[in-house]
Protein backbone atom coordinates (compact mmCIF):
# COMPACT_ATOMS: atom_id res chain seq x y z
CA UNK A 1 0.00 0.00 0.00
CA UNK A 2 1.43 3.36 -0.72
CA UNK A 3 0.71 7.14 -0.31
CA UNK A 4 1.82 10.61 0.72
CA UNK A 5 3.28 11.21 3.93
CA UNK A 6 0.76 13.85 4.71
CA UNK A 7 -1.14 10.63 5.82
CA UNK A 8 1.02 10.60 8.94
CA UNK A 9 -0.09 13.48 10.37
CA UNK A 10 -3.60 13.34 9.53
CA UNK A 11 -6.26 12.61 12.13
CA UNK A 12 -9.92 12.42 13.27
CA UNK A 13 -11.37 13.32 15.68
CA UNK A 14 -7.86 13.19 17.88
CA UNK A 15 -6.78 9.63 16.47
CA UNK A 16 -4.26 9.53 14.39
CA UNK A 17 -5.09 8.02 10.91
CA UNK A 18 -1.89 6.18 10.30
CA UNK A 19 -1.68 4.97 13.56
CA UNK A 20 -5.18 3.46 13.00
CA UNK A 21 -4.43 1.70 9.79
CA UNK A 22 -0.89 -0.35 11.10
CA UNK A 23 -3.50 -1.30 14.31
CA UNK A 24 -5.90 -2.50 11.73
CA UNK A 25 -3.25 -4.18 9.01
CA UNK A 26 -1.68 -5.55 11.67
CA UNK A 27 -5.28 -7.90 13.11
CA UNK A 28 -5.95 -9.38 10.00
CA UNK A 29 -6.31 -12.96 10.21
CA UNK A 30 -4.62 -15.17 13.72
CA UNK A 31 -2.02 -16.93 14.56
CA UNK A 32 -0.03 -18.31 11.94
CA UNK A 33 -2.34 -16.43 9.48
CA UNK A 34 -2.30 -12.94 10.39
CA UNK A 35 -0.38 -10.43 9.08
CA UNK A 36 3.47 -9.16 9.96
CA UNK A 37 3.80 -5.31 8.40
CA UNK A 38 7.78 -4.95 7.41
CA UNK A 39 9.01 -0.89 7.15
CA UNK A 40 11.30 -1.19 4.13
CA UNK A 41 13.33 1.81 5.30
CA UNK A 42 13.39 1.44 8.97
CA UNK A 43 15.22 4.47 10.77
CA UNK A 44 14.33 3.72 14.57
CA UNK A 45 17.80 2.97 16.46
CA UNK A 46 18.45 0.20 13.50
CA UNK A 47 14.81 -1.38 14.55
CA UNK A 48 14.59 -5.00 13.20
CA UNK A 49 11.13 -5.30 11.71
CA UNK A 50 10.39 -8.84 13.71
CA UNK A 51 12.52 -8.01 16.93
CA UNK A 52 9.99 -7.67 19.61
CA UNK A 53 11.92 -5.90 21.51
CA UNK A 54 12.31 -2.76 19.44
CA UNK A 55 9.01 -0.85 18.45
CA UNK A 56 8.80 0.49 14.61
CA UNK A 57 7.71 3.95 14.25
CA UNK A 58 5.57 5.59 11.76
CA UNK A 59 8.36 7.18 10.04
CA UNK A 60 10.37 3.81 9.70
CA UNK A 61 7.41 3.44 6.52
CA UNK A 62 8.48 6.41 5.06
CA UNK A 63 10.89 5.21 1.44
CA UNK A 64 12.97 8.57 0.28
CA UNK A 65 13.33 7.40 -3.40
CA UNK A 66 16.93 9.16 -3.57
CA UNK A 67 18.26 6.76 -0.81
CA UNK A 68 17.39 4.08 -3.32
CA UNK A 69 18.96 4.98 -6.13
CA UNK A 70 16.16 7.18 -7.57
CA UNK A 71 17.44 10.71 -9.08
CA UNK A 72 14.28 12.53 -7.64
CA UNK A 73 13.33 13.15 -4.05
CA UNK A 74 10.29 11.62 -3.60
CA UNK A 75 9.18 10.59 0.11
CA UNK A 76 6.25 8.31 0.58
CA UNK A 77 4.54 5.41 3.44
CA UNK A 78 4.90 2.34 1.69
CA UNK A 79 3.51 -0.56 3.75
CA UNK A 80 4.27 -4.26 2.93
CA UNK A 81 2.23 -7.02 4.63
CA UNK A 82 3.37 -10.25 4.76
CA UNK A 83 1.58 -13.72 6.25
CA UNK A 84 3.70 -15.09 9.06
CA UNK A 85 3.81 -18.11 7.96
CA UNK A 86 6.04 -16.83 5.14
CA UNK A 87 8.18 -14.86 6.78
CA UNK A 88 11.83 -16.06 8.43
CA UNK A 89 13.65 -14.79 11.30
CA UNK A 90 14.80 -11.10 11.85
CA UNK A 91 17.90 -11.74 10.54
CA UNK A 92 16.74 -12.97 7.07
CA UNK A 93 14.16 -9.94 7.50
CA UNK A 94 16.83 -7.48 7.71
CA UNK A 95 18.99 -9.25 4.52
CA UNK A 96 15.85 -9.11 2.20
CA UNK A 97 15.04 -5.18 2.89
CA UNK A 98 16.29 -3.05 -0.10
CA UNK A 99 19.70 -2.19 0.20
CA UNK A 100 20.45 1.89 0.20
CA UNK A 101 22.68 3.43 -2.71
CA UNK A 102 26.06 4.48 -1.75
CA UNK A 103 25.08 7.68 -3.22
CA UNK A 104 22.44 10.15 -4.37
CA UNK A 105 21.38 10.03 -8.18
CA UNK A 106 21.59 13.64 -9.77
CA UNK A 107 19.70 15.46 -12.25
CA UNK A 108 22.49 15.56 -14.34
CA UNK A 109 23.09 11.61 -14.11
CA UNK A 110 19.94 11.04 -16.63
CA UNK A 111 19.06 14.18 -18.28
CA UNK A 112 22.55 14.73 -19.76
CA UNK A 113 22.65 13.30 -23.04
CA UNK A 114 19.03 14.14 -23.93
CA UNK A 115 17.88 16.36 -26.66
CA UNK A 116 18.57 19.87 -26.53
CA UNK A 117 15.79 21.97 -26.96
CA UNK A 118 14.05 25.16 -27.71
CA UNK A 119 10.35 26.15 -25.83
CA UNK A 120 7.72 27.69 -27.83
CA UNK A 121 6.40 31.33 -27.80
CA UNK A 122 2.79 31.27 -26.91
CA UNK A 123 1.03 34.58 -26.96
CA UNK A 124 2.94 35.50 -30.20
CA UNK A 125 4.01 33.79 -33.64
CA UNK A 126 6.30 30.87 -32.55
CA UNK A 127 9.45 30.83 -34.93
CA UNK A 128 13.26 29.94 -34.47
CA UNK A 129 14.02 33.35 -34.89
CA UNK A 130 11.44 34.39 -32.59
CA UNK A 131 12.27 32.42 -30.29
CA UNK A 132 15.87 33.67 -30.24
CA UNK A 133 15.46 36.53 -30.28
CA UNK A 134 13.45 36.46 -26.75
CA UNK A 135 16.18 34.30 -25.04
CA UNK A 136 18.74 37.32 -26.54
CA UNK A 137 16.44 39.87 -25.03
CA UNK A 138 15.53 38.12 -21.56
CA UNK A 139 19.19 37.44 -21.36
CA UNK A 140 19.77 41.32 -21.95
CA UNK A 141 17.16 42.14 -19.62
CA UNK A 142 18.46 40.27 -16.45
CA UNK A 143 22.35 41.44 -17.42
CA UNK A 144 20.68 44.91 -16.42
CA UNK A 145 18.94 44.10 -13.11
CA UNK A 146 19.35 44.16 -9.55
CA UNK A 147 19.51 41.06 -7.36
CA UNK A 148 19.96 40.02 -3.76
CA UNK A 149 22.99 38.14 -4.67
CA UNK A 150 26.66 39.48 -2.71
CA UNK A 151 30.09 38.64 -3.10
CA UNK A 152 31.74 35.92 -5.18
CA UNK A 153 27.88 34.55 -6.16
CA UNK A 154 27.35 38.19 -7.65
CA UNK A 155 30.30 38.10 -9.22
CA UNK A 156 30.07 34.61 -10.39
CA UNK A 157 26.05 35.45 -11.36
CA UNK A 158 27.25 38.60 -13.17
CA UNK A 159 30.18 36.28 -15.53
CA UNK A 160 27.95 33.41 -16.28
CA UNK A 161 25.18 35.77 -17.58
CA UNK A 162 27.60 37.34 -19.76
CA UNK A 163 28.97 33.85 -20.99
CA UNK A 164 25.38 33.07 -21.38
CA UNK A 165 24.77 36.20 -23.27
CA UNK A 166 28.12 35.49 -25.91
CA UNK A 167 26.93 31.93 -26.05
CA UNK A 168 23.11 32.95 -27.30
CA UNK A 169 25.01 35.30 -29.96
CA UNK A 170 26.96 32.24 -31.88
CA UNK A 171 25.31 28.98 -32.80
CA UNK A 172 24.90 27.34 -29.39
CA UNK A 173 21.05 28.25 -28.95
CA UNK A 174 19.17 24.98 -29.53
CA UNK A 175 16.50 25.51 -32.87
CA UNK A 176 14.33 22.45 -32.50
CA UNK A 177 10.83 21.95 -30.47
CA UNK A 178 11.11 18.41 -30.67
CA UNK A 179 13.69 15.63 -31.49
CA UNK A 180 12.53 11.57 -31.62
CA UNK A 181 16.15 9.93 -32.11
CA UNK A 182 17.47 8.19 -29.49
CA UNK A 183 20.02 9.17 -27.15
CA UNK A 184 22.46 8.66 -24.62
CA UNK A 185 22.48 9.06 -20.77
CA UNK A 186 24.94 10.87 -18.22
CA UNK A 187 28.13 8.86 -17.38
CA UNK A 188 27.42 9.18 -13.72
CA UNK A 189 24.33 7.12 -14.32
CA UNK A 190 24.07 3.86 -12.13
CA UNK A 191 24.77 1.02 -14.42
CA UNK A 192 21.93 -0.70 -13.23
CA UNK A 193 19.95 2.33 -13.44
CA UNK A 194 20.51 2.96 -17.24
CA UNK A 195 19.75 -0.61 -18.16
CA UNK A 196 16.84 -0.01 -16.84
CA UNK A 197 15.86 3.20 -18.16
CA UNK A 198 18.15 3.07 -21.99
CA UNK A 199 16.80 1.06 -24.86
CA UNK A 200 19.58 0.11 -27.44
CA UNK A 201 16.70 -1.08 -29.81
CA UNK A 202 15.07 2.06 -29.68
CA UNK A 203 14.57 3.49 -33.04
CA UNK A 204 12.35 6.62 -31.76
CA UNK A 205 12.33 8.40 -28.73
CA UNK A 206 8.74 9.42 -27.88
CA UNK A 207 7.11 12.18 -25.74
CA UNK A 208 9.71 14.75 -26.40
CA UNK A 209 8.03 17.76 -27.44
CA UNK A 210 8.35 21.61 -25.68
CA UNK A 211 5.57 23.57 -23.95
CA UNK A 212 5.17 27.30 -25.27
CA UNK A 213 5.88 29.89 -22.44
CA UNK A 214 5.04 33.54 -22.28
CA UNK A 215 8.09 35.93 -23.03
CA UNK A 216 8.21 37.24 -19.60
CA UNK A 217 8.46 33.60 -18.39
CA UNK A 218 11.66 33.09 -20.49
CA UNK A 219 13.07 35.44 -18.56
CA UNK A 220 12.41 33.86 -15.24
CA UNK A 221 13.38 30.84 -15.81
CA UNK A 222 16.79 32.41 -17.37
CA UNK A 223 17.13 33.88 -14.23
CA UNK A 224 16.58 31.23 -11.88
CA UNK A 225 18.31 28.75 -13.86
CA UNK A 226 21.68 30.67 -13.85
CA UNK A 227 20.96 32.26 -9.92
CA UNK A 228 20.67 27.91 -9.38
CA UNK A 229 24.47 26.79 -11.43
CA UNK A 230 25.71 29.96 -9.16
CA UNK A 231 24.05 29.29 -5.62
CA UNK A 232 22.88 25.61 -5.79
CA UNK A 233 19.49 26.48 -4.68
CA UNK A 234 16.54 27.55 -6.67
CA UNK A 235 15.83 30.84 -5.82
CA UNK A 236 12.63 31.88 -3.48
CA UNK A 237 10.33 35.21 -4.11
CA UNK A 238 12.41 37.40 -2.23
CA UNK A 239 15.43 36.81 -4.71
CA UNK A 240 13.69 37.62 -7.47
CA UNK A 241 14.64 41.13 -9.07
CA UNK A 242 11.40 43.02 -8.79
CA UNK A 243 11.01 43.53 -12.79
CA UNK A 244 10.39 39.64 -12.57
CA UNK A 245 8.03 39.49 -10.35
CA UNK A 246 5.16 38.05 -12.10
CA UNK A 247 2.10 39.55 -11.26
CA UNK A 248 0.01 37.56 -9.12
CA UNK A 249 -1.64 38.77 -5.99
CA UNK A 250 -0.34 36.46 -3.53
CA UNK A 251 3.54 36.46 -4.65
CA UNK A 252 4.78 38.43 -1.76
CA UNK A 253 2.84 36.76 0.81
CA UNK A 254 5.16 33.70 1.64
CA UNK A 255 3.03 31.09 0.23
CA UNK A 256 3.96 30.27 -3.22
CA UNK A 257 7.65 31.71 -2.23
CA UNK A 258 8.66 28.95 -4.98
CA UNK A 259 6.59 29.48 -7.57
CA UNK A 260 9.43 28.81 -10.21
CA UNK A 261 12.18 26.20 -9.05
CA UNK A 262 14.89 25.26 -11.46
CA UNK A 263 15.68 21.66 -11.05
CA UNK A 264 19.69 21.23 -10.25
CA UNK A 265 21.77 19.42 -12.25
CA UNK A 266 23.93 17.86 -9.42
CA UNK A 267 20.83 17.39 -6.80
CA UNK A 268 18.22 14.98 -7.29
CA UNK A 269 15.46 16.28 -8.70
CA UNK A 270 12.45 17.64 -6.38
CA UNK A 271 8.84 15.38 -6.52
CA UNK A 272 7.68 15.17 -9.76
CA UNK A 273 3.99 15.44 -9.15
CA UNK A 274 0.91 15.73 -11.30
CA UNK A 275 0.84 19.56 -11.07
CA UNK A 276 3.18 19.67 -13.69
CA UNK A 277 0.78 19.20 -15.96
CA UNK A 278 -0.74 22.72 -15.01
CA UNK A 279 2.20 25.34 -16.23
CA UNK A 280 5.96 24.01 -15.62
CA UNK A 281 6.98 26.50 -13.37
CA UNK A 282 7.96 24.11 -10.73
CA UNK A 283 9.85 22.20 -13.30
CA UNK A 284 12.59 24.24 -15.14
CA UNK A 285 14.87 23.04 -16.97
CA UNK A 286 18.95 23.25 -15.04
CA UNK A 287 20.37 24.74 -18.71
CA UNK A 288 19.89 28.45 -18.89
CA UNK A 289 20.01 28.53 -23.00
CA UNK A 290 16.98 26.22 -23.33
CA UNK A 291 14.71 28.55 -21.05
CA UNK A 292 12.07 26.12 -20.86
CA UNK A 293 10.52 23.60 -18.39
CA UNK A 294 10.48 19.83 -18.90
CA UNK A 295 9.15 17.86 -21.67
CA UNK A 296 7.20 14.50 -20.49
CA UNK A 297 9.87 12.15 -21.27
CA UNK A 298 12.65 14.53 -19.44
CA UNK A 299 9.98 13.99 -16.40
CA UNK A 300 9.60 10.53 -16.70
CA UNK A 301 13.18 9.98 -16.96
CA UNK A 302 13.64 11.32 -13.70
CA UNK A 303 10.89 9.78 -12.07
CA UNK A 304 12.78 6.34 -13.38
CA UNK A 305 9.80 5.31 -16.63
CA UNK A 306 12.01 3.58 -19.25
CA UNK A 307 12.53 5.30 -22.27
CA UNK A 308 10.69 2.23 -24.56
CA UNK A 309 7.30 3.41 -22.42
CA UNK A 310 4.89 5.07 -24.76
CA UNK A 311 2.46 7.91 -22.71
CA UNK A 312 -0.58 7.92 -24.19
CA UNK A 313 -3.18 10.95 -24.78
CA UNK A 314 -2.51 14.57 -24.97
CA UNK A 315 0.83 15.93 -23.50
CA UNK A 316 -1.51 17.20 -20.06
CA UNK A 317 -2.41 13.57 -19.74
CA UNK A 318 0.72 12.44 -20.13
CA UNK A 319 2.19 14.80 -17.59
CA UNK A 320 -0.50 13.80 -15.43
CA UNK A 321 0.31 9.70 -16.22
CA UNK A 322 4.12 10.56 -15.24
CA UNK A 323 3.34 12.46 -11.99
CA UNK A 324 0.93 10.31 -10.43
CA UNK A 325 3.15 7.29 -10.37
CA UNK A 326 5.01 5.27 -8.53
CA UNK A 327 8.70 5.51 -10.03
CA UNK A 328 9.08 2.21 -11.76
CA UNK A 329 12.54 1.65 -10.92
CA UNK A 330 11.52 1.86 -7.11
CA UNK A 331 8.42 -0.57 -7.24
CA UNK A 332 11.33 -2.74 -9.13
CA UNK A 333 13.57 -2.82 -5.71
CA UNK A 334 10.80 -3.07 -3.62
CA UNK A 335 9.68 -5.94 -5.71
CA UNK A 336 12.94 -7.50 -5.17
CA UNK A 337 12.93 -7.42 -1.58
CA UNK A 338 9.44 -8.58 -1.63
CA UNK A 339 10.82 -11.79 -3.25
CA UNK A 340 14.07 -11.81 -0.79
CA UNK A 341 11.20 -12.02 1.73
CA UNK A 342 9.12 -15.07 0.53
CA UNK A 343 12.47 -17.00 -0.80
CA UNK A 344 12.51 -19.73 1.63
CA UNK A 345 9.27 -19.71 2.05
CA UNK A 346 9.41 -20.42 -2.07
CA UNK A 347 12.40 -22.67 -1.25
CA UNK A 348 10.27 -24.44 0.92
CA UNK A 349 7.67 -25.35 -1.08
CA UNK A 350 9.71 -26.47 -3.98
CA UNK A 351 11.46 -28.34 -2.09
CA UNK A 352 8.00 -30.87 -0.85
CA UNK A 353 6.84 -30.23 -4.43
CA UNK A 354 10.12 -32.39 -5.24
CA UNK A 355 9.39 -35.23 -2.75
CA UNK A 356 12.05 -36.75 -0.47
CA UNK A 357 13.62 -39.31 -3.58
CA UNK A 358 14.58 -35.65 -5.81
CA UNK A 359 15.70 -34.44 -2.42
CA UNK A 360 18.56 -37.18 -2.15
CA UNK A 361 19.13 -36.93 -5.88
Amino acid sequence: MENVKGLLSSSIDGEKIFEKVLDDLAHLGTGRHSYKLVPLAPKTNGSAPNSKKKKTHANDYVVRAEDFGIPQARHRVILVGIRKDCLGNSDSIERALPRRSAREVAVRAVLLGMPRLRSGLSETKDTKQAWKKAVRDAITAVAGLDHNLSGKEFDRFTQEVALYARKAKGSRLPRSRTKSIPVGIGRTCPRKLRAWIVDPHLKRLPNSETRAHMKSDLRRYFFVSVFGEVTGTSPKAADFPDALAPKHENWGSGDFSDRFRVQLWDQPSTTITSHISKDGHYFIHPDPLQCRSLTVREAARLQTFPDNYLFKGNRTQQYVQVGNAVPPFLAQIIGESVLRLLGHTIERKRKKRRGPEQKQK
